[in-house]
């Protein structure tokens, strides 16, 4: 298993609006954390997969996913991402880990913003 792997995972989390995708993708003990209008958040695992409800967007088409860079030492790496859903684009930032089980995210912290047109 590659470092990529999770990745790949979480984008068809998204990609299906699949919470199993999201829980392959992180360790258990994961945490997703930003700032949403200025206050400070700290979702578990659990908290955040519920957000996820078998509804791909209408505009699921349309999205765009890449993985902006990738770096990788041992057994520990980080990653950038950027995702397009419509009007708002996020950057997330992962750090990953080897575990015996293969690469999982260890945590991510994100910021949305408003895409320019």
């Amino acid at each position: 298993m590659q470092a990529i792997e999770p990745i790949e995972q979480y984008f068809l989390g998204h990609a299906n609006d699949d919470a199993a995708f999201m829980r392959q993708a992180f360790l258990p003990t994961a945490h997703i954390e930003s700032m949403r209008e200025g206050v400070f958040t700290s979702w578990s695992l659990d908290v955040y997969c519920q957000r996820f409800k078998h509804q791909p967007a209408s505009d699921e088409a349309m999205r765009k996913r890449t993985i902006d860079w990738i770096e990788v030492k041992g057994s520990a790496a980080c990653a950038r991402i950027t995702l397009v859903h419509g009007l708002t684009t996020f950057i997330d930032y992962f750090v990953l880990l080897k575990t015996i089980g293969g690469w999982r995210i260890a945590n991510k912290v994100f910021h949305g913003a408003t895409s320019e047109n």
